[in-house]
């Protein structure tokens, strides 16, 4: 503002001085008799560029009007996905639901003469990394239709009216470019819940986005498509149908799309002929989509490293554990007190999930991972959607294990059991709040009855943990010989497979029996 100032009150000045010469040539004036022609043309040649510089000036507005007046199209517009359904795997059952979307966004007329409607918006919701933003390019593809991507944040502004005003700005063009798909990604970040005491910006760009769901009441075949992983957060006038009328849930994929993905993912890989992705698809069990991806470019990685012309069963395991146990540590400065007591820990909980059957075990190691000194990789032995009280039960005593192998050998516990205690007490408080197995009886607990009840609730969780930490002991102290055997073994070669804890039971079962 000071700099405009400056340059306008030069210019002011080199006007009039330039009047004053124009007057000078048509009459003289006194006292200025010695103006010559030089100056004259050096006078009017300041003044022209002070104009040129002025103007100039005035085509580059400051930073905050320049975003009220001048909006930006920050929606970003891509041209037709190069993504199909084919390159979508694992979703049969979401894919065979779209299809009626693809179908009407190809053949509308069909539908009209029947007097039905296509939804005019559907909801993907569930965790990262399960396809959602995946699928909906891959809707677009199959369509040949228009592609419009939106982030929620970028409705978001400090300014009133710029957010509401992206939203109109972004749904005109849909409607210029029908049939035409538009994809709002983390739509939680416009969609949460109103209040009554809040009137802020968002809420009138989500009031902005309602109006604009609502007035699709014209023939334009434009659909939207949104996605979230906090369901529970939006507005429930967001989320009633005839805006999406349709919510489906993308969760972690099976044992059959699992290994469906590994396919897709290494299909332009060098793999081994001999590397069996059924196998590996069922180590994975609870892993994403994208967790999937990233094993198997970790896997490629991996290969590159150790100078391997094609990738094996070898890389593929290392993956698996650089994606889940974390980086490993090459030069670890641990104690031999420590890895000892690292080894029986872990020992511990092989040997009760050995014994118990809850989980097939992996692997188990005592080289440091990330923030680990030592772990215990394991897998169902199939996916399980029902878990009945004992499993449960004994998912907890496995957990407890190790602290208990801890302190039958070394009469001590140390804060290796901090994450154990973590999971155990949230498989418990679910027991007790959620699944109604404790002596509270067959209810679920809300929020204000936990908040009330506390004291009772805490005492249900403690009782279910410290039996299960009980029987723990129990299993280590009648196990003593298998559970040194395993330690020993741990200490000797860091670590061992699944098929070497196979052969200890085996060969221990020989001699006598073991304690269940």
């Amino acid at each position: 503002m000071i700099k405009k100032t400056i340059v306008l009150f030069a210019l002011v000045f080199g006007s009039i001085t330039s009047l004053v010469l124009i007057a000078h040539g048509l009459r003289p004036i006194n006292g200025l008799g010695g103006i010559t022609s030089t100056d004259k043309i050096a006078v009017w040649a300041v003044t022209v560029v002070l104009l040129i510089y002025y103007l100039s000036l005035e085509e580059r507005p400051q930073l905050a009007p320049s975003m009220l007046a001048i909006e930006k199209e920050n929606n970003r517009a891509q041209d037709k996905p190069a993504v199909t359904f084919e390159d979508v795997a694992g979703l049969e059952e979401i894919k065979e639901e779209l299809q009626e979307t693809i179908d009407f966004l190809l053949n509308p007329e069909k539908y009209r003469r029947m007097g039905a409607k296509i939804p005019k918006g559907i909801l993907f919701h569930g965790p990262p990394g399960t396809g959602k933003t995946l699928l909906a390019k891959a809707v677009a593809g199959e369509t040949n239709a228009g592609f419009l991507y939106a982030s929620g944040s970028e409705f978001v502004e400090k300014y009133v009216g710029v957010g509401a005003k992206r939203v109109r700005t972004l749904f005109e063009r849909a409607k210029k470019e029908a049939p035409c798909i538009v994809f709002i990604d983390e739509i939680d970040a416009i969609g949460t819940k109103r209040n009554m005491d809040s009137n802020n910006e968002k809420d009138q760009t989500l009031n902005q986005l309602l109006v604009e769901l609502d007035g699709f009441n014209t023939p334009d075949t434009v659909i939207v498509i949104g996605a979230t992983n906090r369901l529970d957060l939006l507005d429930e006038a967001l989320l009633r149908p005839g805006r999406f009328d349709r919510h489906i849930y993308i969760g972690n994929p099976n044992l059959l799309a699992r290994e469906k993905i590994l396919t897709v993912h290494t299909k332009n890989k060098p793999m081994d002929k001999n590397t069996d992705i059924k196998a590996f698809a069922r180590k994975t069990t609870g892993l994403s989509g994208a967790q999937l991806a990233n094993i198997a470019n970790e896997a490629a990685i991996i290969a590159v490293r150790n100078n391997k012309s094609y990738i094996s069963a070898h890389e593929l395991d290392a993956a698996i554990e650089r994606v889940v146990a974390g980086l490993e540590m090459k030069n670890p400065n641990v104690l031999l007190k420590e890895k000892r007591t690292v080894a029986f820990h872990e020992a511990g909980h092989a040997l009760a999930s050995k014994l118990l059957g809850t989980e097939v075990v992996q692997k188990i190691s005592i080289i440091p991972r990330g923030q680990a000194l030592g772990y215990v990789l394991k897998y169902p032995e199939e996916d399980r959607y029902l878990m009945t009280r004992k499993e449960l039960e004994n998912r907890i005593i496995t957990l407890l294990a190790g602290r208990a192998a801890e302190e039958v050998v070394f009469n001590e516990v140390t804060t290796g059991a901090k994450d154990d205690l973590t999971k155990a007490t949230d498989i418990a408080r679910a027991m007790v709040c959620n699944y109604g197995m404790s002596s509270l009886g067959t209810l679920a607990l809300d929020e204000v009855y936990i908040r009330y009840n506390y004291d009772t609730i805490r005492l249900e969780i403690k009782s279910i943990t410290d039996r299960a930490y009980r029987e723990a002991i129990r299993l280590i102290e009648d196990n003593m010989h298998i559970l040194n055997i395993i330690a020993d073994r741990l200490l000797e070669k860091e670590s061992i497979d699944s098929q070497e804890l196979d052969m200890i039971f085996k060969e221990k079962s020989k001699s006598e029996d073991y304690a269940i």
